[in-house]
């Protein structure tokens, strides 16, 4: 996938593709820079896990051969999820995210999904912004967790 241009910058050129294992510490690096990574979350293991699955991937953002963007995009059969999007902070505000972001909304259609869902932090509200801006709206749900390995409590 290649997205060129932004609402941002008639400057910059983003190709869009698919990660491999070799992208790893990349995008779990930038994942730390964005503050994505909690200390109950396990990056390797999300990358992996995605990149394993069959309804599952992450999709990178890169700059002249950089990975500067990351969205994990996974489809449970009912409806799509969005994760780790992620820009990397000396490129935010270029149209990066939107890009990725319709690019995993894609990826998802064409896997049949017909809602795409996503999580954000209650005090995160740049993103909040971010995603109204994209046409996403709250819903009224509540997430419960309940962690299902004992080292995770």
């Amino acid at each position: 996938m290649n997205q060129t241009g932004s609402p941002f910058s008639s400057e910059i050129h983003v190709d869009i593709r698919e990660l491999h294992d070799v992208d790893l510490s990349f995008a779990t690096e930038l994942w730390r820079a964005v503050d994505l990574v909690r200390e109950w979350n396990d990056p390797v293991g999300d990358f992996r896990g995605a990149l394993a699955g069959a309804t599952s991937t992450i999709l990178g953002a890169e700059i002249e051969c950089v990975l500067v963007g990351t969205v994990m995009v996974g489809f449970d059969g009912h409806r799509g999820w969005l994760y780790y999007v992620a820009v990397g902070p000396s490129v935010q505000r270029q149209g990066i995210g939107s890009a990725l972001t319709r690019a995993g909304e894609e990826w998802l259609a064409m896997r049949g999904a017909h809602k795409v869902q996503l999580m954000v932090r209650g005090s995160n509200d740049d993103a909040r912004l971010f995603y109204s801006e994209l046409g996403y709206e709250p819903s009224d749900v509540t997430v419960f967790a309940k962690w299902l390995s004992p080292e995770e409590t």
